[in-house]
């Protein structure tokens, strides 16, 4: 079952990502959904609100804490899958929409990690003389095959930090506002090459919040309702026990953008994507991201990067809130927050960082464990 065109978004809503000590999970919660009630003009949620989808990685107490912070007692579905963990929660409930389920339901991200007295995400270090024990040292291992191979560098992945900082600074709900330049990212600390301090996401406290419906209710909340065309899920083997893994690309990517492109009728991705929010948890998933998805040619991706063409001027800007890199990490959320951005882009109300071509498609892309798992949206304008 296609569902393309079948589900719109009508609001959207989200808190200011960061260390967020004066803020419970629940508060996150409240702020970002009644923004995006707001934004759908939904008064009562108790009655135009039918289900709750929600996603986090980090919580104790599973979705009731959701429908306890909103007082909205209604079915509730948690979801969990990595760092796609947000875009799962989006996608299983654009399906119980078009499956005729439900008529109108609450997406929800939301992880606090800053409150859990580590310092970085949680990891399960086992096998430790097999694999490397930190998601730093799992990304990194396509650096070497991959720069021998195509002759990238350290350098192409500065200038990724160095755009993500830039669109950070536009973007009021972001967490980190500072500019860099390549300098600044190709001295920052090590921490596991070529992954220096600059070339790694900021995790942080967030929460974000989406209000789908069916497509023929969508003008029932607003005059401008974003639909969606495709949203889809993959997964591989885990490539550091794939023996025919070459570490110069990430198989999840690729199997869930080929099952996105084929729901939303997507055949030049480069040309009829107008602009996308990318996992950059490290600047180099960003640059394999970009191949993977089909943007550009295998072994390409440096002389796109050269030539500007994922800024917010070039043909395809990339990540225009900042992306993970400065916009934050909270890892249920950032799916959602992915969504929200493209969004407001969509819609003309991305302010400072608005695309001067208007686009009309808008893509997303999760990716997360070893990895082994990724999520695709596409929305788009009618």
């Amino acid at each position: 079952m296609s569902i393309k065109d079948k589900v719109a978004i009508v609001g959207v809503g989200c808190c200011k990502f960061g260390e967020n000590w004066d803020k419970s999970e629940e508060d996150m919660i409240v702020e970002a959904a009644f923004e995006a009630y707001a934004d759908a003009g939904i008064e009562d949620p108790a009655r135009q609100i039918d289900a709750i989808y929600c996603g986090s990685l980090y919580t104790k107490n599973g979705p009731v804490e959701v429908g306890e912070a909103l007082k909205l007692y209604k079915p509730l579905t948690a979801v969990s899958n990595y760092c796609a963990t947000g875009t799962e929660a989006f996608r299983a409930g654009v399906m119980s929409v078009a499956a005729g389920v439900y008529d109108t339901v609450l997406v929800v991200g939301y992880d606090k990690p800053k409150d859990r007295g580590v310092s970085g995400p949680s990891v399960n270090i086992r096998d430790v003389r097999d694999l490397p024990a930190t998601p730093a040292g799992w990304f990194a291992l396509c650096a070497a095959p991959y720069f021998k191979k195509f002759g990238a560098g350290r350098e192409d992945l500065a200038r990724i930090a160095v755009k993500n900082h830039y669109n950070g600074t536009l973007s009021p709900k972001s967490f980190l506002k500072k500019q860099i330049t390549v300098e600044d990212a190709l001295n920052g600390r090590m921490i596991s090459w070529p992954f220096g301090l600059y070339d790694c996401a900021a995790q942080s406290d967030g929460a974000a919040v989406a209000v789908i419906t069916r497509a023929d209710l969508a003008k029932n909340f607003r005059d401008d309702p974003v639909l969606v065309k495709a949203v889809a899920s993959g997964s591989a083997a885990n490539p550091h026990t794939d023996p025919d893994h070459d570490f110069l690309r990430w198989k999840p990517t690729e199997n869930a953008a080929a099952e996105a492109y084929k729901m939303a009728g997507i055949t030049d991705p480069f040309r009829q994507i107008d602009v996308a929010q990318v996992h950059d948890c490290f600047t180099l998933t960003e640059l394999l991201t970009y191949e993977d998805l089909g943007f550009c040619d295998k072994g390409a991706a440096k002389d796109f990067i050269a030539s500007g063409t994922f800024e917010l001027t070039g043909e395809l800007p990339v990540n225009t809130d900042g992306g993970l890199k400065t916009f934050g990490h909270p890892t249920g959320a950032t799916g959602v927050r992915m969504i929200v951005e493209n969004v407001l882009q969509l819609q003309g109300r991305a302010d400072k960082r608005q695309l001067k071509k208007q686009p009309v498609l808008a893509l997303t892309h999760n990716i997360g464990g070893f990895p082994t798992g990724c999520a695709v949206t596409i929305i788009g304008m009618e």
